[in-house]
């Protein structure tokens, strides 16, 4: 390397200053879509007095709807084209939506029935359900650190439903539920851009989407455009809002390495914790505090185990 490249050496080996602007950008992009997602209780509560059934198939339908002018104003039609003629991925992207559906139902149920600090409950211990699902789907080989993680969250979860009375299944679904969805698109890898996964699965949904707004409508009635000016708005912003922090999400996997969205990723359950706490006074009881607490340092020896793996490899990388 002469002086004056713009190149220089690190700890990890030679990065140039656009790869290190690619990875500030990717941290930012990251930070935005945990940000959103964790302040959709708020958003969420705002529907009232929508349900969480009418609120997911309206998130899916105009999903759908903001994604193909997304598509038409990118033309990008001949990506998604591209991904429908591959019936393997066109599989993947199905199973995907399903249970990403399941994802949303389960969270807008959780939220709308005051049980946010469930919710967050489940994407503290989604990033474990991840390293399990490793192990039990992938056949990967977990390091002691990571084995001690999984036992200490399962303790939580056992503390949890001896102290409290009930098993925590909106957090274990939820949990379970976006842990395989990231498995698929793990599968689905860089052949499917976040766009064309986003319409293929939001178009897999719509027709189960429609079947719940029939439902709705022969119970309780639709609300949407019933209710106010300001609570039609809000709900015909549920696409925009579903989609932009998931845009912004893979975005952000591209660009940044993988232990700083690891370690961002646990802003949502952090901001949902502190809304439900601190806004909404859900309570929190003394059993509830101990397995929290046991998540907490589940994720603590998760996180060091991951960052100090990550810079041993840095290291023979460098060697090599």
């Amino acid at each position: 390397m002469r002086d004056g490249d713009p190149e220089r050496i690190t700890q990890g080996g030679p990065v140039s200053r656009p790869a290190a602007r690619e990875t500030l950008l990717g941290g930012v992009y990251s930070l935005a879509a945990y940000l959103l997602w964790g302040a959709f209780p708020l958003y969420f509560l705002a529907l009232r007095p929508t349900g969480p059934w009418e609120v997911v198939a309206w998130r899916v339908g105009l999903s759908l709807v903001f994604c193909a002018i997304a598509i038409t104003v990118l033309r990008a039609w001949p990506a998604l084209a591209r991904v429908v003629r591959q019936g393997r991925l066109l599989a993947l992207t199905a199973l995907a939506g399903t249970l990403i559906m399941v994802n949303w139902t389960t969270y807008l149920i959780g939220t709308l029935s005051g049980h946010v600090i469930e919710t967050s409950l489940g994407y503290f211990i989604n990033p474990i359900v991840t390293v399990l699902l490793g192990v039990l789907v992938l056949r990967e080989r977990l390091r002691p650190a990571q084995w001690a993680a999984i036992g200490i969250a399962v303790a939580a979860v056992l503390v949890i439903v001896l102290g409290y009375g009930q098993v925590p299944w909106i957090a274990l679904i939820l949990a379970f539920s976006f842990g395989l969805y990231g498995l698929v698109k793990k599968q689905i890898g860089p052949s499917v851009d976040a766009l064309s996964g986003l319409a293929l699965e939001s178009a897999w949904m719509t027709p189960v989407a429609i079947a719940i707004l029939v439902g709705v409508q022969a119970t309780t009635g639709i609300t949407f455009g019933s209710v106010g000016p300001l609570h039609t708005v809000l709900l015909a912003m549920a696409g925009v809002i579903t989609a932009i922090p998931l845009l912004f999400f893979a975005a952000g996997t591209r660009r940044a390495p993988l232990s700083l969205v690891g370690l961002l990723q646990f802003v949502t359950p952090i901001l949902q914790f502190v809304i439900a706490v601190a806004i909404l006074h859900e309570e929190m009881t003394f059993e509830r505090w101990i397995g929290f607490g046991l998540v907490w340092v589940a994720l603590v020896v998760l996180t060091i185990d991951s960052l100090t793996a990550a810079r041993s490899a840095r290291a023979r990388a460098a060697a090599a």
